[in-house]
């Protein structure tokens, strides 16, 4: 007896099904929504809120490959299916664009048991996708724009959160690229002062001549072509948050005012004589060791003890494991999102090849690499050599990391659980130990296929 489902799951075909097909798919809670023309699968898509799109491919000429690769570049947040003919397997264009932009596929003449494993495995996945990944994400650690869920990330989120909460300047410390302007974005977005304006100030691109300009403002007339009065950096913080970035970098007659300034709450303006007082709060970064610039004496110690009042250290991407795959996927949803690239995701090698990167720049280096292979890329699957990093793969193939082996495990043992029970993902996941959604997420990351010839 076929099961009843309340509410019927749209999905988008272009293609079309004998009648027996569609009344097994109406039977087993699927709704078809057929259009007739590829051009017409986005307004489908939008129009039904459908998640799921399968195409068919026919033939697999070339130009039609082209603009499906198009519009499934274009629609991240959709999963997609191809339907295809035997024959048409043989093509290795078509096998490389059914590999690198479709979920899962499906072979003529259907399969009805075959058709609705598909929809279903893509369903799921679609419900659990870039949007839904993120968010969950971003939920489980409460910091926007901070991806990972590494214990060294966990751990200074925490601090991230208590430090927000204290009225007192911060030093964030860690090495360029590692996110020391996100971490102070959060401080003010969770304190209080998170209706002020926040304002970054990068300490080291300020023009020498106009420093104290730039931080503390000046009178109309106060030197040459001071044409108008300006207010400084500092004073446009009034009731929010400065960041002074690469603190390390301010010459040491702007180090006085500053130091000036934290101590008593107030500033003059450049050829004022008027004392204002602000209530502003200072976050300070740099990459530098200030403690021996101090020694050195290109620091003033007491504004290093100023400034350093409560410290936030950013962890280097080497030392947060597996969230260099992450922020990597993260990246990629987000530049198809915004500029939509072909590429949706990465090859095995490629996310090898990221796990074994030490990533001196940091996540500012992974977020470029990536930028630049998903523009690049000619498939939809980036590889290690369209993020340039085929050499550390190469290096790495003799030494495989700790966390690349345990991914190895893990992927071969949910492909033999999946084949014994014939890809029933409840019964797979019940004797894994894990939820069904903790299942479909893994074979995500891992790139398990979910059909039925794994």
């Amino acid at each position: 007896m076929a099961s009843v489902h309340p509410v019927a799951r749209d999905f988008v075909h272009y293609g079309a099904f004998a009648p027996s097909v569609d009344k097994a798919l109406r039977d087993a809670g699927w709704r078809r929504v057929e259009v007739e023309q590829l051009d017409h699968v986005p307004e489908a898509l939008r129009r039904h809120d459908a998640h799921v799109a399968l195409l068919d491919l026919g033939a697999g000429q070339a130009p039609m490959l082209r603009r499906v690769e198009r519009l499934i570049a274009s629609h991240p947040s959709t999963e997609w299916l191809a339907h295809v003919s035997e024959h048409a397997l043989t093509d290795k264009h078509v096998c490389e664009v059914i590999y690198g932009s479709f979920f899962d596929f499906c072979t003529q003449p259907v399969d009805i048991n075959r058709l609705l494993a598909a929809l279903g495995h893509a369903w799921g996945m679609a419900k659990l996708g870039p949007q839904a990944a993120n968010a969950e994400q971003q939920a489980a650690l409460g910091l926007d724009g901070m991806v990972g869920a590494s214990d060294a990330l966990v751990e200074m989120h925490g601090q991230v959160r208590k430090l927000a909460a204290v009225n007192v300047p911060v030093l964030i410390t860690g090495e360029s690229g590692t996110g020391k302007e996100v971490a102070a974005r959060n401080l003010h977005r969770l304190s209080a002062r998170a209706r002020g304006p926040f304002v970054a100030i990068n300490c080291g691109a300020l023009p020498e001549k106009l420093v104290q300009s730039e931080l503390f403002g000046h009178e109309r007339g106060a030197f040459t072509g001071a044409n108008a009065r300006k207010i400084g950096k500092l004073e446009s913080a009034q009731q929010g948050t400065v960041f002074l970035d690469e603190i390390g970098d301010l010459p040491l007659d702007a180090q006085v005012n500053l130091l000036r300034f934290l101590q008593e709450g107030t500033i003059e303006r450049i050829g004022g004589n008027e004392h204002l007082r602000l209530d502003v709060r200072v976050i300070a970064a740099t990459h530098v060791d200030l403690e021996r610039a101090v020694a050195e004496g290109q620091f003033r110690a007491d504004l290093y003890y100023r400034l350093n009042v409560l410290r936030l250290r950013m962890p280097p991407l080497r030392e947060r494991g597996q969230d260099a795959e992450m922020l990597a996927r993260y990246f990629l949803e987000r530049f198809a999102r915004e500029h939509g690239v072909r590429a949706r995701g990465y090859s095995r090698e490629a996310l090898d090849a990221i796990s074994l990167h030490p990533w001196p720049g940091n996540v500012r280096e992974l977020m470029n690499r990536v930028r630049r292979a998903a523009v690049l890329c000619d498939g939809g699957l980036i590889h290690a050599q369209d993020l340039e990093l085929e050499s550390d793969l190469a290096e790495g193939r003799c030494a495989p990391s700790l966390d690349h082996a345990r991914e190895q495990a893990e992927r071969e043992l949910i492909q033999q659980t999946l084949r014994e029970t014939r890809h029933n993902m409840s019964e797979c996941a019940r004797r894994l130990g894990i939820s069904r959604v903790t299942l479909y997420r893994l074979c995500k990351k891992l790139q398990v296929s979910l059909g039925s010839a794994a």
